[in-house]
């Protein structure tokens, strides 16, 4: 079925080597995220990164049994987020692929399968706690209530491991947060972090700054997990903009030939009919005649114009005898290989985390999803290797700002926050950055490949590794991290603070739609107080060291995403476009240096593809709400400015002139201007 011209356009299509490395087991029966945490494994505190289905169940299973039986941890209490993960921990006969123990776990401690409610689980915590087995499976509730109910000393010598750990932090109000502080400051145990997700879904860290810094961090990356696959060798994600109910247009998006779990709207988005019923009706009317419903598994079954029964299982109907019967089908063991067990799934809040469907190539969701972590939780359905299915793909389907509507704005606003996931879904696909400064000194680092004619002493130069998805990139003026803190946030949390960028409404809209915007405004100045405001403990250098790195990872991926697309065709692509479209860039440009990068709008790109996605009037209908929204300078981007203006002054010897044709130097002066009006207007009362 081709989709309507210009409608749906991938604002992401990356491609993959699919060499299979990542699918290979060692001889301890371990794949290679698992062998690099394996390694890990003598570590007190340790945060696994990792994508959905990269095997981090398993992973902590090596590392569980090995504290168990070599590091003197007397018990393993595992803690997932809801009863459906408890099985993820179930019984692993791992000595049959090589490795020298099982993981066994006594059916009683799977407390995840034990009937009743959390907080009545909790005596049989301290039944496990006082015997002599050694591994242990609970909810996330159940262990905030035995922590409650015995104190954080009953836990002492154990290991916890917390699975899903985006589901805590460090606000206050999360009680799993502030228990695993007292247990990091007691320091009397091991603790084991996993996590899908590479942000947290509000704005609020999961640990402190200074208990972050405890945890030895293992982060494997989309790179290389899906250039390790088999199969599966490219993913596309896009987004597409519908006008009225959006079941009228689903199926210009929707290819039942492929097998697709759609999420409708929840029923208080904007999205929604409000009736979800009937909403599901429609789709499946919509695809063919009705036929029933399979009495085996409580599939739908409809008949489409060339013959083909679609099963579909509808998991939004409420009815407990029809959603646990459609829920048990789709667990069946039996039918996990069984590509044509059932081809369309409709899930309403479900389905996002818990159960495996690795033939999913389609993941399509209606309606803005307010956290990151859900779309990448719902991506990672779509991204099982499974045989024969080559490419995988994510469409979010969102209306369409209309004028008539009242809540134009809140349709603006979610448009905006689409567009922020998509370009924070870029950042994750893409290979790991390395930035170091280019100095006479600089020289090739081994096992970076850096291109047909190799390092060049002389210029900038890209090298990249293809093994473990990483490049190492020169950057001249760059400023080395001083402490311990700002290297580990340059290395592990660069996406973290992206986030936070893209995230901060104005950026976002001004970088759009301000046609009167100095890109430096976005990239020193707000992108500076969000760094300040979120390390607040490290000094200007180090806070200006992580700034540059933030940027420079950004911008290059939306001018290499840029170079690719300029290359050729954007939908079919060799899977080194991407690193030839970095290379391309850096060549291009010469010589690469902080400033240069400092004046690139982060988001041009993401508009270029919005003006090819939405309908030309509606465009320049948001654009005249946006404009009509832009404020002048704040007195504290001016106090900003004048800081960068005294900088600017250290290295010209002059202050920058109201009247420079340099749009960055102009705006520094008015900066200045605008404190001395403030002053002059304060002393004059």
């Amino acid at each position: 079925m081709a989709l309507e011209e210009n409608k749906s356009v991938p604002s992401v299509s990356v491609q993959y080597a699919a060499n299979g490395n990542s699918t290979k087991s060692n001889e301890l029966g371990m794949r290679p995220m698992q062998e690099q945490v394996y390694e890990k494994r003598g570590e007190q505190y340790l945060l696994i990164k990792s994508p959905p289905a990269s095997g981090k169940s398993r992973a902590l299973m090596f590392v569980a049994l090995d504290k168990l039986h070599n590091q003197d941890v007397k018990q393993a209490i595992i803690v997932v987020p809801e009863k459906s993960i408890g099985s993820s921990f179930n019984d692993e006969p791992l000595s049959k692929f090589g490795f020298w123990a099982d993981w066994k776990v006594v059916p009683k401690w799977n407390l995840c399968n034990a009937p009743g409610e959390d907080g009545g689980k909790v005596n049989s915590v301290s039944a496990f706690l006082a015997s002599d087995d050694q591994i242990l499976v609970c909810t996330h509730a159940t262990f905030r209530f035995a922590v409650d109910k015995f104190g954080i000393e009953a836990f002492d010598g154990r290991l916890i491991a917390v699975d899903e750990f985006h589901h805590v932090s460090a606000n206050p109000d999360n009680k799993l947060g502030q228990h695993l502080a007292a247990l990091i400051a007691r320091d009397k145990v091991h603790i084991v972090a996993m996590t899908g997700s590479y942000f947290r879904g509000d704005a609020d860290p999961v640990l402190t700054p200074e208990d972050e810094v405890k945890f030895e961090p293992v982060t494997y990356t989309y790179y290389e997990q899906l250039n390790g696959y088999t199969w599966l060798k490219s993913l596309d994600i896009g987004y597409f903009f519908y006008s009225g109910a959006y079941a009228d247009d689903i199926l210009k998006v929707l290819d039942p030939d492929q097998k697709t779990i759609i999420h409708i709207p929840s029923v208080n988005s904007r999205e929604s009919t409000k009736d979800k019923i009937r909403e599901v009706e429609h789709i499946i009317e919509e695809l063919g005649d009705w036929q029933g419903t399979d009495p085996t598994t409580g599939f739908q079954l409809v008949k489409r114009e060339d013959g083909r029964i679609l099963k579909i299982a509808d998991l939004v109907d409420d009815d407990p005898s029809k959603r646990d019967k459609v829920s048990a089908a789709l667990k069946d063991p039996a039918q996990k290989n069984n590509r044509d067990h059932v081809d369309i799934i409709i899930a309403l809040g479900m389905a996002k985390e818990g159960f495996d469907w690795i033939w999913c190539e389609h993941a399509l969701t209606v309606g803005y999803r307010s956290s990151l972590t859900e779309i990448v939780q719902i991506i990672g359905r779509a991204t099982r290797d499974a045989e024969g299915k080559t490419r995988a793909r994510f469409t979010n389907l969102i209306a369409e700002p209309d004028a008539s509507e009242e809540a134009v704005t809140e349709a603006v606003n979610d448009t905006l926050k689409a567009i922020a996931a998509s370009l924070l879904m870029e950042q994750v696909l893409a290979p790991r950055f390395n930035f170091t400064p280019k100095n006479p000194n600089t020289g090739p680092q081994a096992d970076f490949d850096y291109g047909e004619d190799g390092y060049d002493p002389n210029k900038c130069n890209v090298g990249f590794n293809e093994e473990s998805g990483q490049f190492q990139i020169e950057i001249k003026g760059l400023k080395e991290p001083k402490t311990q803190e700002a290297e580990r946030i340059c290395r592990e949390d660069l996406n973290e603070v992206i986030t936070a960028f893209v995230q901060d409404k104005t950026s976002i809209e001004r970088g759009l739609f301000d046609e009167e915007l100095v890109p430096e405004e976005l990239t020193q100045v707000r992108m500076g107080k969000i760094i300040k405001d979120r390390y607040p403990e490290l000094d200007e250098d180090d806070q200006e060291a992580v700034r540059q790195r933030a940027i420079a990872a950004l911008n290059i991926t939306q001018e290499a995403k840029k170079a690719a697309n300029e290359n050729g065709d954007s939908e079919i692509k060799a899977n080194t476009a991407f690193v030839e479209g970095v290379r391309k860039y850096v060549t291009d440009v010469r010589e690469l240096d902080i400033d240069l990068i400092d004046r690139i709008n982060p988001f041009s790109e993401a508009y270029a593809i919005l003006s090819k996605t939405m309908n030309e009037d509606r465009l320049k209908q948001v654009k005249a709400i946006m404009s009509g929204k832009q404020v002048k300078l704040t007195a504290e981007e001016a106090r900003d400015l004048a800081k960068r203006a005294l900088k600017f002054k250290q290295e010209r010897g002059r202050l920058p002139s109201i009247t420079s044709q340099d749009a960055w130097e102009k705006k520094m002066a008015e900066g200045v201007a605008f404190l001395a009006r403030m002053k002059a207007e304060a002393a004059n009362g």
